[in-house]
This record gives structure tokens, C-alpha cells and sequence, in this order.
């Protein structure tokens, strides 16, 4: 199943990164967030892979040309250029087995437009979609067979967002308990992680589509979007608050989207 990624937004939250290079190249632990979503759907089986690019979508590409070589052990023949790539290496490191489609869906088109650029990519079969700026540890598996059970056009990931700030618990205006990062305890916000059936692409009418508005608005109205409840982990990079959190995750050992060996 190809696994679509909307990669193309200028990040203006995330501007003290983002002035230099698309939001989805912003690394985590030295390697970019698009990297560890990418990981994460190739941990489930899922390895072709349409980027939709825009803001400085070069970046994008020129990572991809030179990601075999930047991972991999080299055999470099001076005479006549040939190189080859080797898997293994200090760190163990495997060479990975994808397809990468990189779509320029133009810099200033909205999110339904990127995805409707795709239709052409990703065919008329069944598909993933995500953002490439959130991690999760959503099972891609089980979210699958939730949306082939219920065979409605699209299936959204539904996740409780982490709160932003301290949360406190006051007894008249003493403190009687504080938390730093406390997992919302009600409400539940869009994840993305979605399964999606081709007929999505009549919902949107163009590059100035919202997929957020128009398009879920009227599949909601119509009964053909379902969500999938995912408890657990997820956290999005709006801010470098955020990219500070899941660098500290990394750094720690201890980061829960990390579903591969």
C-alpha cells in the first residue's frame, strides 16, 4: 500500500528552522522527522512512499539522491565513478528497501490541493496519508483492518493531544498538584494517519482546498469518515518546543515511535 507524506508547507511556527529548509527535514537525533515516519510505515511493510514537496521541496530531493550514499559503507571506483553501497558498517545499519515518488505539488498550494496532486501517484487503490511533521506509535496494521472493516472512503487517526503547558490542580490558590506534560484527559483532535479509498479525490476541488474543511467537513456529513481511536503515543512538531521534546525522547532511549529494530 503506498504511503502518501504532505511535505510541501512553509512550518511558519516552526520558522527558526524552517527559514532554511522544509519542516519535514528538521532532524530528530541527526536524522529528519520525514526519516522516522518513513520508518515507522516501513516497520508495518509499507515501502513506496509519494512525497508531496513545495517549500524548498530541493532539499527533499537532494536527501533522497544522497541517502544511500550517506548511510551506507562505499566502494568507490575512481576511474570510471562507479559506486557501490554496502549495508552494515560500525552502527549495523541496513540499506532500505523503498520507493520514493517526489511530487512538486507547488509552494503555495493548501493540503487538499497537495493530495489531489497525487491521484495520479498513488492510483486507484487504497492509501495511506500523513503529514510530515508528527510521529506516533499508531499501529498501521490494526488501523488498516479498522478501515477495511468498515468500508467507508476514509478512516482518520483520532488521538487526545498532549497539553502545551503545565497543567495544575489548585485547592483555592494553592497547588495541590502539578503536572509538566500531561496527556489530555478528554477530547479528541485529528492525528492524521489516514486510509483513504480514491473516491476521497472527488471531495476536493483544488489547489485551494483545505482537506481539513470542505473535503472531511462533507465525507463527515456524507457518513464516510470513520476514526480510529490510537490511546497511546503521538506527538506533532509545531514548534521548537516540540522538536525539543522529541529530541530529548530520542536522546533518552526512550522514544515511543520508535517501532523498528
Amino acid at each position: 500500500m503506498k504511503v502518501a507524506i504532505l511535505a510541501g508547507g512553509v512550518g511558519s511556527r516552526l520558522s527558526e528552522e524552517t527559514v532554511v529548509r522544509p519542516k519535514p527535514m528538521v532532524e530528530i537525533g541527526e536524522r529528519p522527522i520525514l526519516w522516522h515516519i518513513m520508518k515507522h510505515y516501513a516497520h508495518f511493510g509499507h515501502q513506496h512512499f509519494v512525497i508531496a514537496a513545495g517549500y524548498k521541496g530541493d532539499f527533499i530531493k537532494r536527501w533522497m539522491l544522497q541517502y544511500s550514499a550517506l548511510t551506507s559503507d562505499l566502494t568507490v571506483t575512481t576511474r570510471d565513478g562507479r559506486v557501490q553501497a554496502h549495508a552494515g558498517g560500525s552502527e549495523g545499519r541496513e540499506i532500505e528497501d523503498w520507493t520514493v515518488d517526489i511530487v512538486d505539488t507547488g509552494e503555495r498550494t493548501n493540503t487538499g490541493g497537495r493530495i489531489k496532486r497525487l491521484r495520479d501517484w498513488v492510483g486507484d487503490e487504497t492509501f495511506l496519508l500523513t503529514w510530515g511533521d508528527g510521529v506516533s506509535n499508531v499501529d498501521i496494521d490494526r488501523l488498516v483492518e479498522f478501515h477495511r472493516a468498515h468500508g467507508k472512503l476514509a478512516t482518520m487517526t483520532a488521538v487526545r493531544p498532549p497539553a502545551r503547558f503545565g497543567h495544575l490542580v489548585l485547592d483555592g490558590v494553592r497547588v495541590s498538584e502539578f503536572s509538566e506534560k500531561p496527556q489530555a484527559g478528554e477530547g479528541w483532535i485529528n492525528g492524521a494517519f489516514f486510509v483513504l479509498e480514491p473516491g476521497i479525490f472527488d471531495y476536493i476541488e483544488g489547489d485551494n482546498t483545505q482537506w481539513e474543511h470542505e473535503p472531511m467537513e462533507q465525507l463527515a456529513k456524507d457518513g464516510e469518515l470513520m476514526a480510529y481511536l490510537h490511546e497511546d503515543f503521538w506527538q506533532c512538531m509545531d514548534t521548537l518546543r516540540d522538536k525539543h521534546l522529541l529530541e530529548d525522547m530520542w536522546a533518552s532511549g526512550d522514544a515511543p515511535w520508535k517501532t523498528w529494530k
